[in-house]
């Protein structure tokens, strides 16, 4: 049940309306890949033959980082260097056209870093990477460099949630860059997450709030092997010893092994998955990570949201930025569904809000549900054909003993329930206390509030509160062969009286 409350809250999270700063720093790549087809071999070599039959361009490295934020609808800042070239022009535009708040420096001396890949299909059959061509220099920055790309971090870090360090070892970060920028996030009070450069010394990330490494740079900065989730863990404690908060140990097919200095630690096992392409994600792990922990979200759960957005990026080819409703769908996916979908008041508040947004029309039925039958479930469907999203709201325990008597309910409010939520129609199960069905239609406000016609319109308790708002009540036809009482009574007179003890 615990783990059902936490798939709630995160797609609460991501329902909601949040907007956390979040800056980004790191060695932005122009990624880009050349597609084409191979039906021949050279003439002039033993080797594939590609004829291109197009070119794309993205965002990598701490660029990838930073549209994945955007795509997850934070407000990001990026602090970053390019060259003074073509490649870096055209990363511009593409951080431009993801609507990055961008503090771009621009060097005469660097070359803009350059991963290309060459993809190629067999008779149309899906593309596989051919080879990787990269262009860069890794070098550090140059002093003067260095000190204005510290005083743009430390412009953006007023009013930020957290900072992102993406060091993928390209220069921004060596120097002793990485360990100045820990301390500016001090310094402003804003935590740092670091996605770690491969074999580098990570006590320069000392004082972070969390740093991500995967199974190969956790294993050269621990000089431990990492063939289980249970070694990832030990390689986990080993580096939260060096002065790290957190360290998340990402490890593929075996998911993410996680220590906190508070004492929990665990391993958030990885789904089984068609894994297409590798490349993005660690990106996506630091960046849900980070918008999570920004947000507001428990460490714990971040970790459960981050790998599950690292899952769904291996689906795919290249680096591709999820958006927040395709997280949404995963989690009420990878959850007990109907058990998704019983709420309390606060939170029904928040998903109706949401709803409305979106411009949809709130149903509202309610009633007590003892001994679903088929006369519940035509009316159910009937009421949701009425509107966009069905709330049921179901009386409790004691509030049916109040009208029906202290024999009432067969069924107890958690197993009515679960069978509500089971059916495709209903969205929403609330349960209400009080006799009175009247402070709930109140309290959901429903553009439309429905009963079976077995009522007339001024009955309806309710009603009018609805009507007042510009609602309307809707009467819906129902099956008269069918009543939980008449089903209770039946029951009782076909039961097979008890025998009575056998004599010894």
């Amino acid at each position: 049940m615990r783990r059902n409350c936490v798939m709630n809250d995160l797609v609460d999270l991501l329902e909601r309306s949040c907007r956390p700063k979040i800056v980004v720093v790191g060695d932005v790549i122009l990624d880009r890949y050349l597609w084409g087809d191979v039906d021949r071999i050279s003439p002039e070599a033993p080797i594939p033959l590609l004829r291109v039959s197009r070119q794309e361009d993205r965002l990598g490295g701490a660029g990838s980082v930073a549209s994945m934020l955007g795509a997850l609808e934070a407000d990001v800042g990026l602090v970053c260097v390019l060259g003074d070239d073509q490649a870096g022009r055209r990363a511009g535009e593409l951080i431009a056209a993801a609507g990055i708040n961008a503090g771009t420096l621009v060097s005469a001396d660097r070359p803009t870093t350059i991963k290309e890949r060459i993809l190629g299909r067999a008779q149309h059959r899906h593309a596989q990477q051919i080879i990787r061509v990269d262009h860069e220099q890794t070098g550090p920055l140059e002093a003067e460099l260095s000190a204005a790309l510290l005083e743009r971090v430390r412009g953006q870090l007023q009013g930020a949630d957290l900072l992102v360090v993406s060091d993928y070892g390209k220069g921004i970060c060596q120097g002793g860059l990485a360990a100045r920028l820990v301390a500016l996030g001090a310094d402003a009070d804003v935590p740092v997450v670091v996605d770690p450069v491969r074999g580098g010394d990570y006590a320069r990330y000392a004082g972070c709030a969390a740093i991500t490494p995967n199974r190969s740079e956790a294993a050269l900065a621990t000089g431990l092997e990492i063939d289980s989730p249970e070694q990832g863990l030990s390689a986990a404690d080993k580096l939260r010893c060096l002065g790290i908060d957190a360290v998340l140990v990402t490890l593929d097919r075996d998911g993410i092994a996680w220590s906190h200095r508070d004492g929990r630690r665990g391993v958030e096992p990885a789904r089984p998955r068609q894994v297409y392409d590798i490349t993005g994600a660690g990106d996506m792990v630091v960046s849900v990570l980070g918008f999570a922990l920004a947000a507001g979200l428990d460490f714990a759960e971040a970790v459960r949201l981050a790998n599950l957005a690292g899952g769904l990026e291996v689906e795919r080819l290249g680096v591709v930025p999820l958006k927040r409703r395709e997280l949404v769908c995963e989690l009420q996916a990878t959850s007990r569904s109907k058990l998704y979908k019983i709420v309390t008041l606060e939170r029904l508040d928040a998903r109706l809000d949401e709803a409305r947004r979106s411009g949809r029309q709130v149903v509202l039925t309610n009633g007590c549900f003892d001994l679903l039958h088929p006369g519940h479930l035509a009316t159910l469907e009937a009421a949701r054909c009425e509107g966009d999203l069905l709330v049921v709201g179901l009386n409790s325990d004691r509030s049916i003993r109040a009208l029906k008597g202290a024999e009432r309910p067969i069924v107890d409010e958690q197993g009515r329930a679960e069978m509500l939520a089971a059916l495709e129609c209903v969205d929403h199960v609330v349960l209400f206390d009080e006799p009175s069905v009247e402070a709930l239609v109140a309290r959901v406000r429903p553009d439309v509030l429905v009963k079976a016609a077995q009522y007339c319109e001024d009955e309806v308790i309710g009603g009018d509160v609805v009507k007042r708002r510009g609602g309307r009540v809707a009467l819906v036809p129902m099956k008269t062969t069918y009543s939980t009482s008449a089903l209770v009574e039946r029951i009782l007179r076909t039961q097979t009286p008890s025998m009575p003890p056998t004599p010894d």
